[in-house]
């Protein structure tokens, strides 16, 4: 079983979208200073419409403590996926008052990369494409020979220009516990219907081979 992640919300039709096609998790970029990012306000209202059965993922680049705790008072988040340089101790300050899964990126340049951030206390993994001016959501395709390569011991989803054109050959090359998509499922910059009905009905194929 492969899981799928649709992320990078801003919309309401974007949580239409995602409510006619049921992935397993979305995500809510909720660190200032990016394209798709969204205030605590907005990402309250969006989460209102959210088919309850989704997964809600805050995605989070080295943001306060506290701030990712607001966000994710009263059970707002069943995740929170880390995509900075958050470290152990940081980690540990979390899992205080979070109940939920906690998610670390690695924005992979090397098997080394992957395997020093899998020593931290998360549950899962999300391997990401590396950029030297992005800290996600680029579109860059990931090197899945890096991942190959890399001793991989907790599940790991993946990300990095994944489309319904290649989804099928970078989950066989991979193998990985799920994959996730932002870039990959817009067109001129916004959620595209169309494409994400394409990558789950490719994925349900996947899933039912």
């Amino acid at each position: 079983m492969i899981y799928l992640k649709f992320c990078g919300m801003r919309r309401v039709e974007d949580i239409e979208y995602v409510n006619e096609c049921r992935p397993d998790y979305v995500g809510f970029i909720l660190s200032d200073g990016f394209r798709r990012s969204v205030d605590f306000g907005t990402f309250c209202e969006l989460n209102t419409y959210l088919d309850k059965y989704i997964k809600r993922v805050g995605v989070f680049v080295n943001e306060p403590v506290e701030n990712i705790l607001r966000c994710g008072y009263n059970d707002s988040l069943d995740v929170i996926q880390l995509h900075g340089d958050e470290n152990e101790d940081y980690i540990k300050n979390l899992r205080k008052d979070f109940s939920g899964e906690i998610w670390k990126a690695v924005r992979a340049k090397s098997p080394e990369d992957i395997e020093r951030e899998q020593k931290k206390s998360c549950e899962k993994l999300l391997i990401d494409s590396f950029s030297e001016d992005s800290v996600g959501g680029t579109g860059k395709r990931i090197n899945t020979e890096i991942v190959k390569s890399a001793k991989i011991e907790k599940p790991f989803f993946i990300a990095g220009g994944i489309t319904a054109e290649n989804i099928a050959e970078i989950v066989r090359d991979t193998k990985p516990y799920g994959v996730d998509l932002s870039s990959g499922i817009e067109t001129d910059g916004v959620k595209d219907l169309n494409k994400m009905k394409a990558v789950m009905e490719i994925l349900k194929n996947i899933n039912n081979f």
